[in-house]
């Protein structure tokens, strides 16, 4: 007979065999039987295999005070579960009580469109992958999405190469690199990216660094803050430093070091140079995963205080960025290349007996052929060691960019009046006789500052006449009857002349604003009195003013509504990093013996941001110790072109010698550069296009495209102010390999 296998008939059957019992079985319904009572119902109808319930009462279980403690802690001293069992989905980043399965993975994914990858683990066999460790499996570093999207290529490229810089994947053992891009390039943002992607992330799965300071100038710690702020929102929050008392900042330097772990506060320190060295004391207790020195060129001198300081900070990590690392010698690019990474050249003793007197006699315009031969193998192989550790970028990327930049070298003649106190002076003084091999001693410097400001105006140096100093004498007679200084006479002065007219014509047929920049703050006192003469609206710029009101004070001339039409500016003060983006003409009016001040003082308009067509004006008084200060600067530039751009066909322009005519007047040319650089290019003092068949187009200065007399002139405001006082301009455009122009 078939049987039942449901677990119920199954433990009737087991229970039955055990007990010897006789099968149970409900009474047979054929009969009619006399009813049962309540007791007998239950026992026969009960089954054997159920237990009867216990009855409820209301009344609650006792328990003594000790039990009832002890039970409660029983229950919170459970370690926390997940609620649903085996649950392996996502938890965020702050997920408790479990263990993420599998190989760990990067910050942000590295096969999204766009990403930037700094770093992929190497492929791994299946054999491989079975036998590694998934905790300590390498991860992509991949650098945050926010910053990715807005980077241009090359600076992708120059986060890339900085990143392989600090972690020593480039030169095992040297942790440093210098940033040489030109200015505009975007240095900051890609230093910016660096900084977050090394305090996020980093192929171990955890941060590569701590904490990371930024040293700058002090007119640009607000900039870099304001940057920070632009391009991370509020993912950081960084400490600037820009102002206070001595126990204040030592109180939130002291704080800053003291921060551990993984989630620092603040891990971002902005301080300014000055600052630093007074404080140094405080930042050489702990250690800094990485430091930027903005403006580095500041460290060209490794004997300098400010040096001495930044070098014994405990970081192996250091970027130092300049858009001009050649600024004077070959010794001072070694002091920078020396504070990244220590030892790659030698010592300073070894590079200069080793590269930098042999290159520099290569370069010497009366150099040997076997000098030069020499000089070029050195060249050659300190290039080599130095680009493991330096990238540069000429401004010529911008073009994509930008707008046009037109960039002229505009010389302007001597007014009579000028030409007097300058034949004069060099009459009196003689300051010939105190130069040694082209070398300038102390005594000259007054020498050479008077001549400066007597070629920016006689004004300038009318306090002297009036004391009769040496070379003055008797030079009061000169000037005009009645000459008061209490009031501008640009007539007095070539170049001056000349500024007025381009203002007035730039103020009378555009819209555009003008940038004055000059070495001295007397001469910003003359373009104040023009300007005020001429109902110029202005603001100035110079060493007096707060570094706080700096910034308000260029936001507010950048503003397109704003009515300042001029933007006066100390190269001095504020030449470093600024954005005057609001202005498109920058006149330049006097030069620097230091062609980087210059470069840096020039690059403040043709930045990112700016949508015209930028017009940049160089003022030479023509024949004069400027345009000897623009020979000198020619030959630094063709130094820095050769060993940081790899230029290798950089004219060898002006022998060593030739700079002991400082002190000499030539009034008999329309520009003694020109000359100098014997220019195939010009027939009987006009450009040929193209140049006469045989002639060597790079025989004129390289970054001087075109001569130019009044009818070669493109630019409108300068042809109008050319009968002025101008005698010859070089000029060259930005753009000339996009626009086709020969």
């Amino acid at each position: 007979q078939r049987r039942s296998l449901a677990p119920s008939q199954l433990a009737k059957r087991k229970a039955g065999e055990e007990e010897e019992e006789e099968e149970w079985h409900p009474p047979t319904t054929g009969k009619k039987q006399k009813p049962v009572s309540e007791t007998d119902s239950a026992e026969c109808y009960r089954s054997p295999f159920r237990k009867p319930l216990a009855q409820l009462t209301n009344r609650p279980h006792c328990l003594d005070s000790s039990q009832h403690e002890a039970f409660i802690r029983s229950i919170l001293s459970k370690p926390f579960k997940v609620p649903i069992p085996n649950y392996k989905g996502p938890l965020g980043l702050r997920a408790l009580g479990i263990k993420r399965a599998g190989l760990r993975s990067p910050l942000h994914d590295p096969f999204e469109e766009g990403a930037l990858v700094l770093y992929e683990p190497p492929l791994l066999s299946a054999h491989d992958q079975l036998k590694i460790d998934k905790d300590k499996a390498p991860v992509h570093v991949v650098v945050d999405p926010v910053l990715s999207r807005v980077l241009r290529p090359h600076q992708r490229e120059g986060v890339k190469f900085l990143w392989d810089c600090v972690t020593s994947r480039r030169i095992p053992g040297s942790h440093g690199c210098i940033m040489a891009d030109e200015m505009g390039l975007g240095k900051t943002l890609q230093c910016i990216t660096l900084m977050w992607t090394l305090l996020r992330q980093s192929p171990d799965c955890r941060p590569e660094i701590e904490k990371a300071m930024v040293v700058s100038p002090s007119s640009l710690v607000r900039n870099w803050y304001n940057e920070v702020e632009k391009w991370l929102g509020g993912r950081i929050q960084p400490l600037a430093i820009d102002g206070g008392s001595k126990e204040e900042i030592d109180r939130k330097l002291v704080g800053f070091m003291n921060q551990r772990g993984l989630r620092v506060p603040s891990p971002i320190l902005i301080i300014s140079y000055e600052t630093f060295r007074l404080h140094a004391e405080a930042l050489q207790k702990g250690s800094v995963g990485l430091v930027i020195c903005d403006e580095g060129h500041r460290l060209k001198n490794s004997e300098n205080q400010t040096y001495q300081a930044l070098n014994s900070l405990n970081t192996p990590r250091r970027v130092l960025i300049s858009g001009t690392p050649i600024q004077n010698d070959l010794l001072e690019y070694f002091s920078l290349v020396h504070f990244v990474n220590s030892g790659i050249l030698g010592t300073a003793q070894e590079f200069k007996r080793h590269f930098e007197i042999p290159i520099l006699k290569g370069r010497d315009a009366d150099a040997s052929e076997a000098e030069r031969h020499k000089g070029e193998e050195r060249l050659k192989e300190l290039i080599s060691i130095v680009n493991r550790c330096l990238i540069r970028r000429t401004s010529d990327i911008l073009s994509k960019y930008l707008p046009v930049k037109i960039e002229q070298v505009v010389c302007c003649r001597l007014t009579p009046l000028q030409a007097e106190l300058y034949k004069n002076f060099l009459k009196q003084a003689k300051p010939v006789e105190e130069l040694k091999e082209g070398k300038i001693s102390v005594s000259s410097l007054s020498s050479i500052t008077s001549l400066k400001k007597l070629c920016n105006h006689p004004a300038l140096i009318h306090d002297k006449c009036v004391e009769e100093e040496e070379g003055f004498m008797g030079a009061l007679d000169l000037f005009p009857a009645g000459y008061s200084t209490k009031s501008v006479e640009p007539q007095l002065s070539g170049k001056m002349l000349v500024l007025d007219y381009i203002l007035a014509v730039t103020k009378s047929t555009s819209n555009d604003k003008v940038v004055l920049v000059s070495n001295y703050t007397q001469t910003l006192d003359l373009f104040e009195k023009l300007c005020r003469n001429r109902r110029y609206l202005y603001v100035r710029l110079d060493g007096t003013m707060s570094i706080k009101k700096r910034a308000k004070v260029v936001e507010r001339f950048n503003s397109a509504s704003s009515p300042e039409f001029i933007f006066m500016l100390s190269s001095k003060a504020g030449g470093c990093g600024l954005n005057l983006i609001g202005a498109n003409r920058l006149v330049m009016f006097d030069p620097d013996w230091n062609p980087a001040n210059d470069e840096q003082a020039m690059a403040r308009v043709w930045r990112d941001g700016q949508k015209k067509t930028c017009y940049i004006y160089r003022l030479l008084s023509t024949g004069t110790i400027e345009e000897k200060i623009f020979q000198r600067q020619t030959h630094k530039k063709a130094l820095s072109s050769c060993v940081v751009d790899e230029e290798q066909d950089v004219e060898r322009h002006f022998s060593l010698g030739e700079l002991k005519e400082l002190f000499t007047l030539n009034e008999s040319t329309t520009s003694d550069t020109h000359d100098k650089i014997k220019c195939r290019r010009c027939v009987n003092g006009h450009q040929v296009r193209p140049p006469p068949e045989g002639s060597d187009c790079t025989s004129d200065l390289s970054q001087w495209h075109h001569c130019a007399d009044k009818r070669g002139l493109q630019d409108s405001v300068l042809k109008a102010a050319w009968d002025a006082a101008v005698t010859f301009a070089f000029h060259h455009h930005s753009h000339e390999e996009q626009r086709g122009i020969p």
